[in-house]
């Protein structure tokens, strides 16, 4: 309902383009009020001549504009001082005949006045409220656009990650080297990951991902990479972790190195095990811990100085974070790898 009174108070005065009516409406108006003052006469007091006629003044000029106002609080003025101002049927000025016009035009003028500014308020208003309805649908259409066109670099952007990958893999496909085999299929598996990755990694609106199901996401592409259904994955990711989203992909690399390190070397020559991811807020930064229960590290065994290019991997992307990266024995058997990021680096906020 208050919708509706709106519309129609912003569409006053009605019959804009339609000037002769208004007037003759207006007119029509005047007589009425007349007519009803004659009516009332014996009832009326002397001293109110222009008791019906300021109503008259008043909806001319409220519903059909300052004109048809105008012209309704002439013709009430003459007719209230023709008939209803002594004396009787004429013009004449006598006693307070002067008094009392002045106090109607007085009355009139500021009636019609008010009646007007609120008019024009009621019409920059609506101009307002369509201008910013217009800004409102062009700023949608172009929030649309700038989506759709976000998530077409994306997709292209992933498409062209794989395709590197795929190239690779064809180009391996010509080398002899059992070394160079390896390193190639590590880095299309590599470039891989990354693609798939990037796909669920940044959003058009700038909102944060949901870090717990983007690690299980992960993990579960890299327990369907692996293919063996007896090793079990544990995700724990504690309330209110959030990475940075420049984080999130060397985080994302490091994690999927200490899983693949865990399949491929914990549980080698075996179908069955556990492996553990937790992420927690730790002291001043985040913490990564990935643990298995498999054969454990080899005596003697230190990240530094491994030959492992996925470890010298994990350490280059660890200082890159600012952060620190170690596999550790287990202490009841098995491996845990463990990722520190500060949290000035890790954390959107901060």
């Amino acid at each position: 309902m208050p919708d509706r009174r709106a519309t129609f108070l912003e569409r006053l005065p009605l019959l804009g383009s339609r000037p002769i009516v208004r007037y003759l409406l207006a007119a029509v108006l005047s007589v009425d009020a007349c007519i009803v003052r004659s009516l009332l006469d014996p009832w009326f007091p002397p001293g109110f001549p222009f008791l019906t006629f300021f109503p008259a003044v008043i909806l001319s000029a409220f519903v059909l504009g300052r004109g048809a106002g105008i012209l309704a609080a002439i013709l009430c003025g003459l007719m209230a001082w023709y008939y209803f101002i002594p004396p009787f049927h004429s013009f004449a000025i006598a006693g307070g005949t002067g008094v009392a016009l002045g106090f109607y035009v007085a009355v009139v003028v500021v009636d019609i006045t008010l009646v007007h500014w609120m008019q024009n308020a009621n019409h920059r208003l609506h101009r307002e409220r369509e201008r910013s309805r217009a800004l409102a649908e062009t700023s949608a259409r172009m929030a649309e656009r700038n989506e759709l066109l976000f998530r077409e670099l994306q997709h292209r952007v992933s498409n062209n990650i794989q395709m590197v990958g795929a190239m690779l893999t064809l180009h391996r496909r010509g080398v002899d080297h059992d070394l160079a085999k390896k390193a190639l299929d590590d880095a299309a598996a590599r470039i891989g990951l990354i693609g798939r990755i990037q796909r669920q990694l940044y959003d058009i609106d700038g909102k944060d991902s949901d870090l717990a199901a983007f690690v299980q996401a992960l993990v579960n592409d890299l327990a369907e990479s692996d293919g063996r259904t007896g090793i079990r994955y544990h995700v724990a990711v504690a309330p209110g972790v959030v990475l940075h989203p420049d984080a999130l992909i060397p985080f994302a690399l490091i994690l999927s190195e200490a899983v693949a390190n865990a399949t491929e070397h914990g549980f080698a020559g075996v179908d069955t095990g556990l492996i553990r991811i937790a992420l927690e807020r730790e002291g001043d930064g985040v913490v990564l811990r990935v643990s298995d229960d498999g054969a454990g590290l080899p005596a003697g065994f230190a990240v530094v100085g491994s030959t492992s290019l996925g470890l010298k991997i994990a350490l280059a992307l660890a200082r890159q974070l600012e952060g620190t990266f170690d596999v550790l024995p287990e202490g009841r058997g098995g491996t845990t790898s463990v990722l520190k990021i500060p949290n000035r680096v890790a954390l959107p906020n901060e």
